[in-house]
């Protein structure tokens, strides 16, 4: 590895960024095309169906890309899609003599087929450049196309002496308008955004994002509804500012459920857990199945405490305010029964800290 190769590899990067929140359930790509040390093309992959990033940086070369390096931070694809074709045969038509790659793409359509390809007609490939980066900005793409599973993101706000509520239910607001801010952007590049039925009643929720850069991308909204209790007027029910889906159980009573299906709310039936509530992992595969990749879920403690209870969490964004709220009865994140042993906890891995004002970020993922 060159330190010319990891200059332009983080360029790549930012590059693919830019297609956050748009290109769900495809990853985040980007290529530049260097020639004698300048950059000649460049190009991201900008929404799904949209040309790959290869393409467009080859489109954007043109006769320049002859001889050049192709840089992407994600394996060529050599397979036909429903809406684009495959990359590897661009690549080999531009003339471009090397290839370097961040990732192996994990697709089994693909891993290592493209860079196959690519040798077999000696064009030189370099493959590994930044791969822990590269890793790290695909995770959620990585985790659905291997599992067929949703990436589950846990978020929650808490006071320093970790209570989400007061005993009497209210949590407005305990964390700052920062980090309210940083929520809605993550709720913008989310496939999905979850709460349960208890949180719509006594907060009567739009959960829409509207503030940060992405506005013109609305994630499902998704409640977790056992018993299809959800009352008629509530602010998430109005699918002008977006879909939503109600996950109810066998148990639901028929009326229920043909009410919501008449204002155009679309039912998820999943099989009911021991505990007569919604099955959480038969819950996730269905979502999979309807190619939602990502979920953020924000509460409540009883939603949370499940998807914990059934190691289904892959990321935790816990907010920490400067407040103490007090009460042997006001809510905590976690509700189950707990562990006896410290050993026994679950601990946390590559562990980040950001400061909203007075607010303190802690994101990780639980090492399960």
């Amino acid at each position: 590895m060159i330190n010319e190769d990891i200059k332009f590899m983080k360029l790549v990067l930012a590059l693919a960024k830019k297609g956050e929140g748009y290109t769900s359930p495809n990853p985040m790509v980007g290529a530049l095309i260097v020639k004698n040390e300048q950059i000649v093309g460049r190009g991201y992959h900008a929404y799904a169906g949209a040309n790959h990033a290869e393409v467009c940086a080859i489109e954007d070369a043109g006769k320049r890309a002859k001889h050049g390096t192709l840089y992407v931070n994600l394996e060529p694809c050599v397979h036909t899609n429903k809406k684009t074709p495959p990359c590897v045969p661009a690549i080999v038509k531009s003339g471009l003599s090397r290839v370097v790659i961040g990732m192996r793409d994990p697709n089994p359509l693909v891993n290592g087929k493209g860079i196959q390809a690519l040798e077999t007609v000696n064009i030189q490939v370099v493959c590994g450049v930044m791969e822990k980066q590269a890793k790290e900005l695909n995770k959620v793409y990585i985790k659905y196309v291997t599992t067929k599973l949703p990436f589950v993101t846990v978020k929650y706000a808490m006071s320093i002496d970790g209570k989400i509520a007061t005993r009497t239910g209210d949590s407005k607001w305990i964390s700052n308008d920062k980090s309210r801010r940083f929520v809605h952007r993550l709720r913008s590049i989310s496939d999905a955004v979850l709460i349960g039925v208890n949180t719509v009643i006594k907060d009567n929720p739009r959960l829409t994002p509207r503030h940060g850069s992405i506005t013109d991308r609305m994630p499902i909204r998704i409640i977790l509804d056992s018993s299809a209790r959800i009352p008629m007027k509530s602010r998430i029910l109005d699918t002008r500012e977006g879909s939503a889906i109600i996950v109810v159980t066998k148990g639901a009573p028929k009326s229920n459920v043909e009410k919501l299906k008449r204002i155009g709310i679309e039912i998820i039936c999943c099989k009911m857990h021991k505990n007569k509530v919604v099955d959480i992992h038969d819950f996730l595969a269905r979502l999979g199945k309807k190619g939602i990749a990502s979920v953020l879920v924000e509460g409540g403690s009883k939603v949370i405490s499940s998807f914990m209870e059934e190691r289904a969490i892959d990321r935790i964004y816990a907010f920490i305010a400067p407040k103490i709220i007090g009460g042997k009865t006001a809510l905590v994140p976690f509700v189950s029964s707990g562990i006896s042993k410290i050993k026994d906890a679950v601990s946390m891995k590559d562990i980040r800290v950001r400061r909203f004002k007075d607010d303190i970020m802690i994101e990780g993922h639980p090492n399960w």
